[in-house]
This record gives structure tokens, C-alpha cells and sequence, in this order.
């Protein structure tokens, strides 16, 4: 037995401002590498890791423990070689390690035809998730193994929609070359939220979820508001408000953080506004010192892809 894929695992952005824990949307043309095989030694090996300073060592790596999550529920002894080429960034808000974790049961997943749905893929991801932020949450892992935009309605059962992905939307993502930790930025979170605040954010994902359906861009971005989570997170996040203001002057539909930061997403209609959004925010980060990346991607509605057997 010797069967292997070489795959794409997509960045994905989470919470979308106003759905922490249960919205997040899949890019296209930032993502990592994997090439993920079937061998004949029963277990999980981790042999090459390029990109990223990460633990070999299976129970340790995101990638290992999906898999092995994958397998346990398999029930057949199956050998797993996984090599990972890291293109991002461990900490950078962009879901780094739901890209391991959701690339490698969905490469697994494949090359044993496909015994488990994709829908089911995302419980073994999560394993992966809990070990790197202490926390088993979907709102990364989904929208890369399918595609698009997807709401997690509920974690027990678990139960996650993939949504409509309106052609025109493009995102803009800026992650400044500082790192915050999931650990850390969950800590500033606070447990209780005052009910006039949770009416807010229940209308604004309501808002978003029908905007995506009706291709309504306009209600799309008056729902891209976060009373809870972003102005708690804010102020880990260089310049931040800076870059809100100056993303939505020039034409962006909304702006907000992505995943538990530093990325800051900004969500708009066309291409040629999310370049001009792209180029005047890295005007304000220009300022900074701080050195960046800027990303400019359409939303990738297929999630994970093969790139060679």
C-alpha cells in the first residue's frame, strides 16, 4: 500500500465579526501544502514539516491528533505519512491550524474513499483544534473542508450549514508580523454579555446569513458588526480602528478581526475594491514600523483541493 495525495489547505477566516465561534468563510490564494500517504506500518508519522518550527511528534501536532482521531472511528489499522509545507503563519488569525488539521483527515478521508462526509471530517479537525487553542471549535475547520461560508448552528449535536457565497465578494486580509496567541486573546474575552448586546449580535448574524442568501451585499455589510467579542480583542491588534475606518472609506462592505487576531479582515464587492482597500491599508500599516502581509483573495467555494496523486 502506497497510495498518496499532494493537497492545498486553505486559510480560512473565523467569526466574521458578529458569529464568534460559529461563522467563518475559506480563502483561495493563501493555504498550505500537504502531501499525505497510506503506508503499510499501522500509526500516524509526521516526517518533514517545512515553514514552521512545529512538534514532530504525532500527539502533539495538530495534524496527528485529527488523524488519529479519524482513525479511531475508522477501526481499521491503517499507516498515515504526513509532511506538511507551511505557507501560514502559526498565531496569525488566518486559521493555521485548522489548515493542518482539516487538510490531513480530509487527505486520509480521500484515499480511503471517502468513508466519512465531509460534514463528519469536521468533528476530527476539531480534535486537532482543541489541542492547539484548548478549545474544540469549527468555525476554521468547517469552511476549509467545505468550501465557502459556513455557520456552525450548534456544537452538541454538532450541526454546521454551508451557506450561499455570493460570486462578487472578495476579501481583503492584513496580518501584521506579530503573533496572538488563541490562548491569550480567548483569556480578554469576558463569559457574561448583557442581553440589549446579545439582541445586537443575534440580529447581526441573523442579518449576515440572509444578506449571503439574498446576495443582498449592503445588508451584508451593515450585519459585518461585532458588539461582544472585537472591542475587547481591539486593543491587542496594532492600529486597528485605524484600518477600519480607512478600509470602509474606500469602499469596503465591512471590516473586522480575523479569527482571534492580529489578521483584520475587510469584506467587499469586486475585485478592484478590495485591491484599493488592500493598498490603503497598507498605507496605514506603513506608518507602523511593523512589517505585514497583505492577502487579496476571492472566497474559495470548493474548500481543500487536490494539487497532484
Amino acid at each position: 500500500m502506497n497510495k498518496s495525495l499532494k493537497i492545498f489547505a486553505p486559510a480560512t477566516v473565523a467569526n466574521l465579526s458578529c458569529g464568534f465561534d460559529v461563522l467563518g468563510c475559506c480563502l483561495d490564494t493563501v493555504g498550505d501544502e500537504m502531501v499525505v500517504s497510506l503506508t503499510s506500518e499501522p500509526g500516524v508519522t509526521i516526517t518533514k514539516i517545512e515553514g514552521a518550527d512545529l512538534p514532530m511528534e504525532t500527539h502533539k501536532n495538530v495534524a496527528g491528533v485529527a488523524v488519529e482521531a479519524l482513525l479511531k472511528s475508522y477501526n481499521e489499522a491503517i499507516g498515515v505519512n504526513i509532511e506538511i509545507y507551511k505557507n501560514i503563519k502559526a498565531g496569525s488569525g488566518i486559521g493555521s491550524s485548522a489548515a493542518s488539521s482539516a487538510g490531513a483527515v480530509w487527505a486520509v478521508n480521500h484515499l480511503l474513499n471517502n468513508p466519512f462526509t465531509k460534514h463528519q471530517l469536521v468533528a476530527f479537525a476539531m480534535e486537532g483544534e482543541k489541542l492547539a487553542s484548548g478549545n474544540a471549535h469549527a468555525d476554521n475547520v468547517a469552511p476549509a473542508l467545505l468550501g465557502g461560508f459556513t455557520l456552525v448552528r450548534s456544537y452538541n449535536p454538532l450541526d454546521v450549514i454551508k451557506l450561499n457565497t455570493p460570486k462578487d465578494l472578495m476579501m481583503t486580509v492584513i496580518h501584521p508580523q506579530i503573533e496572538v496567541k488563541t490562548s491569550d486573546s480567548r483569556s480578554v474575552i469576558k463569559h457574561n454579555v448583557s442581553l440589549k448586546k446579545a439582541i445586537q449580535q443575534w440580529g447581526n448574524v441573523g442579518g449576515l446569513v440572509a444578506g449571503l442568501f439574498t446576495e443582498d451585499y449592503q445588508l451584508i455589510g451593515r450585519s459585518l458588526e461585532d458588539v461582544i467579542i472585537e472591542p475587547l480583542r481591539s486593543i491587542l491588534i496594532p492600529e486597528f480602528e485605524a484600518v477600519k475606518e480607512a478600509a470602509i472609506s474606500k469602499g469596503a462592505l465591512g471590516c473586522g478581526i480575523s479569527g482571534s487576531g492580529p489578521s483584520i479582515f475587510a469584506l467587499s464587492k469586486g475585485e478592484e475594491t478590495a485591491n484599493i482597500v488592500a493598498n490603503t491599508i497598507r498605507e496605514v500599516y506603513n506608518k507602523t514600523g511593523l512589517e505585514f502581509d497583505i492577502h487579496v483573495s476571492k472566497i474559495n467555494n470548493e474548500g481543500i483541493k487536490i494539487l497532484s496523486h
